[in-house]
């Protein structure tokens, strides 16, 4: 859940970067701010997610979505790639999966063309099995940051 939603952020109007906020259990740690048990109360009596947010931190509280996430090599192209679907975003996913599989075998090598053809939905699904995501052959948003996380990582693109 938390990958799927990582580029969501609280503002305030005429604020540009992210509001801080704070999350304690309520029984372990106290802080001020959103609180496990007082957050479930609030949802168990009906409030939205955005309700319960601006009842601990205020009415102005807003939720924003970045545009693009720093530290990847590009962000989420808002589409989902699955078979058939063709282009740069495609031969991205090939390149990072063909890099990937070198530390992690079980992943196959594909021809990186720019065509999800059944290949490269078998290298998704063998990801998405390895780094315990639902194994649909599909690029959606979670599985295209894990995707560049992971060949961020493998590849150290993101030092100097």
């Amino acid at each position: 859940m938390v990958d799927s939603i990582f580029n969501n952020y609280l503002s305030r109007p005429g604020v540009r970067q992210p509001i801080f906020t704070s999350y304690c259990d309520g029984r372990r740690v106290t802080c001020n701010g959103l609180s496990q048990w007082g957050s479930m109360y609030l949802g168990e009596e009906g409030y939205s997610p955005i309700e319960i947010i601006r009842y601990y931190y205020g009415s102005d509280m807003y939720i924003n979505s970045a545009v693009s996430v720093a530290g990847v090599p590009s962000s989420w192209p808002g589409y989902n790639l699955s078979v058939g679907s063709v282009g740069d975003k495609v031969r991205q996913i090939q390149q990072q999966l063909n890099r990937i599989a070198q530390n992690y075998p079980a992943i196959p090598q594909v021809a990186v063309d720019g065509v999800f053809g059944p290949a490269t939905q078998q290298a998704v699904k063998e990801f998405q099995r390895i780094f315990n995501l639902p194994p649909n052959g599909i690029v959606d948003f979670p599985t295209w940051y894990s995707i560049s996380n992971i060949y961020v990582g493998v590849s150290r693109i993101s030092e100097p």
